[in-house]
């Protein structure tokens, strides 16, 4: 697919940001496959995670617009998001449909499973990803990842689509955590914050990311949805440039609108020569834990 998009990890990133976690504890190892399921017990939230609402989310995506010399020229799908309470981790499910039309007349059809699992103490991680393109399997990918407390350096592991490893540098972070605190710096009104963020989304390893966060808008009162009524939201805009790339512009931009119960309301992708929208169609709750 990348004859269509600047880069293979963008359209994840659209269930990648929309996820949180909780406060840092103590670093576990990198587990062995049989040993990944002894997870440590779960830590008391932050505040900001204790108000995230675990949901499902369906979103809407067409094309926002494109310049004249875009290839694309149309953009049609959906996006199924689902965040889930594990008591111990959030457990993340993204799957997406997308059509792409090309000014040649081509089309292509892209689609993806997506889901992770990731420790509430921010410092371990899983992730699944299967992609096909035109119904071929284009990318399979599956592998751990786990972080040194107090923001020090880490590793992730790859087990699909062949064994290897990445050294992953001081400060990484991974999706959930990201999210959370783009929260704490919104609540705060801190309105710039920059980290490299590993989603496994691609082997091609983390990303540095750098927001800018606007001032909190009013609370939504012309819904009776309980996930979107009386909640405060921030706009945010997302700049992601590859780890391994000196270029002064980035990749892709993204703009979402975030809620401070971590649902993303909606989200403009700005890949340069053509934008996407993304628009929430169907929202529901999914139970908390009973942890």
């Amino acid at each position: 697919m990348d004859i269509v998009l600047p880069n293979r990890r963008s359209p994840i990133r659209l269930a990648c940001v929309a996820t949180a976690a909780a406060v840092l504890v103590s670093l576990a190892p990198l587990s062995s496959p049989g040993a990944a399921e002894r997870r440590p017990a779960a830590q008391p939230q932050s505040a900001v995670a204790a108000d995230i609402a675990p949901h499902r989310a369906i979103y809407r995506m067409s094309l926002l617009s494109a310049r004249n010399s875009s290839k694309v020229t149309d953009v049609r799908g959906r996006m199924m998001f689902e965040w889930a309470d594990a008591c111990d981790g959030w457990t993340t499910e993204q799957r997406f449909q997308l059509r792409f039309v090309y000014a040649e007349g081509d089309e292509m059809n892209m689609t993806t499973n997506y889901t992770t699992w990731e420790a509430k103490n921010g410092q371990r991680y899983r992730f699944n990803v299967r992609k096909l393109v035109n119904g071929e399997v284009d990318e399979d990918l599956r592998g751990e990842a786990v972080l040194k407390p107090g923001g020090g350096a880490g590793e992730a592991r790859f087990s699909k689509p062949e064994e290897s490893q990445m050294e992953l540098p001081p400060g990484t972070m991974f999706p959930t955590a990201h999210t959370l605190a783009i929260l704490e710096h919104a609540r705060d009104q801190k309105p710039f914050f920059s980290r490299t963020i590993f989603d496994g989304a691609d082997a091609d390893g983390a990303t540095d990311v750098s927001a800018v966060i606007g001032k909190a808008a009013p609370a939504r009162k012309d819904t009776n949805d309980p996930l979107l009524r009386n909640q405060t939201g921030w706009p945010v805009r997302m700049a992601f440039f590859p780890l391994a790339s000196d270029a002064a512009t980035p990749e892709y931009e993204m703009s979402i609108r975030l809620l401070r119960n971590g649902v993303v309301e909606s989200m403009q992708i700005d890949y340069g020569d053509f934008a996407v929208d993304a628009v929430l169609e169907k929202l529901e709750p999914l139970p908390k834990s009973g942890c």
